[in-house]
């Protein structure tokens, strides 16, 4: 159903022209050749500590951030080659569910307005179609229909991710890329709300793109995992028994059975893009089993065993 082929999304850096002497202009490589499909009715979930390019890569397929190269496919369409209307389309079936509900409903609007905007956008109904509609799907996210007269500031963590939740599916989309979904709530309502998820996508027959850094909740959600580091896939394998068959050094370090090594002092903005030029495993810096390859040369996804890849060049085929 979706397709992501060497999708690459680049920033460069412009420093103020008097800085420009110690501080070179320099390139984020964000997203640096990520591919993997979603098959319908499938939940890919992408794992990554902070700044590894998750959130770029989520909105680079949502076509919100324009891409420096690559391309991503829905149902055989490049996206980035859509008109108006066929992109309007497009997402009313990908809908995302962003990490920050507070950000994203209008503090000046009640619930009821908030939820009915996508119907009027997309021409849905008339005004008591639109009601009907909208008292369902706040049923389907266990909230009474009173939630529609009030303001996103007169409700919980958890009220304003499945307000989140139904106004993404209020247009049936196929797929939901959820970024971050669970972030800042309590645990014990980060549960509720995944749960609520997956019976939502059990229910409507959706496929799911689940974005977080927390591994144990993407490998008890997940059909598969990705492993993004420094903008680049690094693993990619079942969720089954993710766990027990992590090879890559950087995920085994996520599971807190291996150590990496300590990152150097490093002059600002160094740490972060100092693989810029692109060579060598962006790893390596911190890996343990690095090799003179690791220096030289980028690791490319291979299949190490059946249906599990790996971009390590010290992890050999099992």
């Amino acid at each position: 159903m979706l397709e992501v082929r060497e999708l690459s999304t680049h920033f460069l850096v412009r420093h103020n022209p008097l800085a420009r002497f110690r501080h070179p202009d320099h390139l984020i490589r964000a997203v640096d050749g990520v591919s993997f499909d979603v098959s319908a009715g499938e939940v890919f979930g992408i794992i990554g500590e902070s700044g590894s390019g998750k959130t770029t890569l989520a909105r680079t397929i949502l076509r919100l951030c324009k891409p420096s190269s690559g391309d991503v496919l829905h149902h055989g369409r490049s996206i980035f080659a859509m008109n108006a209307s066929e992109l309007k389309r497009f997402r009313r079936t990908a809908q995302p569910v962003f990490q920050d509900a507070d950000s994203t409903l209008d503090p000046r609007q009640h619930v009821g307005a908030i939820l009915e905007e996508p119907l009027l956008i997309h021409g849905i109904g008339d005004a008591g179609q639109r009601r009907h509609r909208i008292t369902g799907m706040l049923a389907q996210v266990n909230l009474s229909p009173s939630f529609m007269q009030r303001h996103p500031s007169e409700l919980s963590g958890g009220q304003r991710q499945r307000v989140a939740l139904a106004r993404s599916l209020l247009l049936n989309p196929e797929m939901l890329i959820a970024d971050e979904p669970t972030s800042g709530l309590d645990p014990l309502v980060a549960t509720q709300v995944l749960a609520l998820m997956l019976r939502l996508k059990q229910e409507h027959g959706l496929s799911l793109i689940l974005i977080s850094h927390d591994l144990e909740t993407v490998a008890y959600a997940s059909d598969r995992i990705a492993v993004m580091y420094r903008g680049r896939i690094v693993e990619l394998a079942a969720g089954d028994d993710f766990s027990e068959r992590a090879a890559h050094p950087y995920t085994r370090f996520l599971l807190g059975v291996e150590m990496r090594l300590p990152d150097f002092p490093l002059l600002e903005g160094v740490h972060e893009h100092g693989h810029e030029t692109g060579q060598g495993c962006p790893y390596v810096a911190s890996c343990p089993h690095h090799l003179h390859d690791c220096h030289h040369i980028i690791p490319q996804l291979r299949e190490t065993s059946q249906g599990h890849f790996t971009a390590c060049h010290a992890v050999t085929r099992q």
